[in-house]
């Protein structure tokens, strides 16, 4: 069974579009410069425009769980899914699958972004694992 694939609309196309380049992007206003996760069309603080800005992909676990049941095809249950606080603000955090074994995952734990084919289907998206 092939995992499902999320479907781009016009407030995530950009985030999509770097991942299919293999990079990690999120929305950051261009007035007032505060990043947006989830990414919207306004600026939630401001009301200017967000676009899409590379970041580093570090971050630390801000909170997890166990998953001990097989959820999402092609990741082995028990796994470990995550919300990961990204270094470049507290404010952003992406919840994401992390490969580490599930005794090893912690809060506070540093991880790194990579980008990661979703089945067959040519499409990307951002898991994290320990950070070296």
């Amino acid at each position: 069974m092939e995992p499902p694939v999320p479907l781009p609309d016009p407030d995530t196309q950009g985030f999509w579009d770097a991942t299919a380049q293999g990079a990690l992007a999120v929305a950051r206003c261009t007035e007032c410069a505060r990043w947006q996760q989830p990414p919207t069309e306004r600026c939630r603080h401001c009301g200017g425009v967000p676009a899409f800005e590379p970041v580093t992909g570090r971050g630390t676990i801000y909170s997890f769980i166990v998953i001990r049941q097989q959820t999402v095809p092609g990741h082995e249950a028990p796994y470990v899914c995550a919300l990961v606080e990204l270094e470049e603000s507290p404010d952003v955090r992406l919840t994401a699958i992390v490969r580490c074994a599930p005794e090893e995952a912690r809060v506070g734990m540093p991880v790194r972004a990579v980008i990661a084919p979703v089945g067959s289907s040519g499409f990307a998206a951002p898991e994290f694992v320990p950070a070296d």
